[in-house]
């Protein structure tokens, strides 16, 4: 990735985080917001981010193609050998209600491959990046994922957990997803999983960052992720510390294929 200007991909990420925060409750501003489809919101934040991304983005990187949450997906990211996947913000609801849990989601992608990934979360002062094969960092420091060994025990990111996973221990849960897939790559968190379909945008640079600290990274199935697809959606998550990996797959195998 020698043509990539690194300094200037983390300025606009951060300057992304910046324009974010321009519009974030917390700091008592009330953004215009709307459902885009039942229980699934927006706000202008959103579209003003996503509009400075792919102009900026699309300056830094001219061949690269575009697949965004807030745009119209067109098929000539297809045939790039590049692919920007950006969330302008995950953690919308936590966004809205003023809290810290979100972040600004950038990653680039090649051959289905994640080359970089950076998540800013400006109200939580933590900015991460992972380049594959070089490790990742937040806020400058090396992160290396959890070492556990047992499942029973594990720190799980959620609200309330089913009584089959009341052996687990649930932590702080960001509402954005890509925070609680980092968690793990932060040794903050054993495991995150979801039985549910979702998009690339969502995961693909928060991913990176995870695996890059040492934590395995998986579809529900235990299968790895392949991105900028034709239908930007996979069915499930599976992020822990490598050596439960394979025992999460076996519990969740049956919940997984009844839902998928």
């Amino acid at each position: 990735m020698a043509m990539l200007d690194y300094t200037r991909l983390e300025a606009i990420v951060r300057q992304a985080g910046c324009l974010a925060m321009a519009h974030w409750p917390g700091h008592g501003h009330t953004p215009q917001r709307w459902d885009k489809s039942p229980d699934n919101p927006v706000s202008e934040a959103d579209l003003a981010v996503d509009t400075f991304l792919k102009q900026e983005l699309g300056a830094l990187l001219p061949s690269a193609g575009w697949l965004s949450e807030e745009t119209a997906d067109h098929p000539d990211r297809l045939d790039r050998s590049l692919c920007w996947v950006v969330d302008p913000i995950d953690g919308t609801r936590d966004f809205l209600r003023g809290r810290s849990g979100w972040c600004v989601s950038v990653a680039l992608v090649s051959a289905g491959r994640v080359l970089i990934g950076v998540l800013d979360a400006p109200a939580r002062n933590e900015f991460w990046i992972a380049t594959a094969g070089l490790g990742a960092h937040r806020n400058r420091i090396a992160l290396h994922a959890s070492t556990r060994t047992e499942l029973p025990g594990a720190r799980v990111p959620a609200d309330s957990l089913p009584r089959i996973d009341h052996d687990l221990t649930m932590v702080d849960k960001p509402n954005s997803i890509a925070l609680r897939i980092a968690m793990v790559g932060a040794d903050e968190a054993d495991l995150l999983a979801t039985l549910r379909w979702g998009y690339e945008w969502d995961i693909a640079a928060a991913c990176l960052i995870a695996r890059e600290a040492g934590a395995a990274v998986s579809d529900a199935f235990g299968a790895a992720f392949d991105f900028n697809k034709r239908d930007p959606r996979a069915f499930g998550l599976l992020v822990t510390a490598p050596a439960i990996h394979g025992l999460a797959v076996a519990r969740l195998a049956e919940r997984a294929a009844r839902l998928a």
